[in-house]
């Protein structure tokens, strides 16, 4: 399972990029996608949607269940991965590549800092 170091993460199982930018790009973990198995349907709240950190900004539907979305960081969805509305499946095999989900201008860049490290986050599911 692989916990890439450059990227923070949350207890629900979200990564969090830096774009460097004042944005981040938001998906869901290996482990979250093992766990949920094979994705077929991806929803996202369209772009435009402001919200605050925790709220649900979507849903991942596996074989056997629904999952929510958590937003990681406040701010505004700036732009959703449209691959994901053809090819779910590709949350499945690059969760932290292809598979990412939205962009999101932060409107607080301190939540960022606030998020876990790769070590915490490992730790978490270990």
């Amino acid at each position: 399972m692989k916990i890439p170091q450059d990227l923070k993460y949350t207890k629900e199982h979200e990564w969090v990029r830096d774009n460097g930018d004042g944005t981040v790009s938001v998906g869901i973990t290996d482990f979250a996608q093992g766990e949920l198995g094979d994705i077929v349907f991806v929803e996202l709240e369209p772009e435009g949607s402001e919200f605050g950190q925790d709220d649900v900004f979507g849903t991942v539907e596996a074989v056997k269940t629904v999952s929510e979305l958590f937003l990681p960081v406040s701010g505004e969805i700036l732009e959703c991965n449209q691959a994901l509305e053809d090819d779910p499946e590709l949350v499945n095999s690059d969760p932290y590549g292809k598979g990412w989900m939205v962009k999101i201008k932060m409107s607080d860049p301190s939540e960022f800092d606030s998020l876990l490290s790769a070590e915490e986050y490992g730790a978490l599911i270990s």
